[in-house]
């Protein structure tokens, strides 16, 4: 548990509004490398913020969007 964040449910015991969060999260923690407090909180964050703009949306492939990366499902779906 991650000191200062709160978990968040819905109803009691009832956490499927969660689903894309967890997913997401559980991805990350398995995708980018482990820190295990051996760097500081700037350092996770620029790892963080370069794991989701340069890999999870932009080359990662999602079977929810028709097995592409999010910025190609949205430029074939835009306009």
């Amino acid at each position: 548990m991650i000191p200062g964040v709160r978990q968040s449910m819905s109803c009691k015991g009832n956490c499927w509004d969660n689903t894309c969060a967890e997913s997401f999260f559980k991805t990350l923690k398995t995708e980018l490398e482990t820190f295990e407090g051996k760097h500081s909180a700037t350092e996770v964050r620029q790892s963080v913020f370069m794991y989701i703009e340069s890999y999870y949306n932009r080359i990662r492939i999602h079977s929810a969007l028709d097995d592409v990366a999010p910025d190609v499902y949205h430029l074939k779906n835009a306009a």
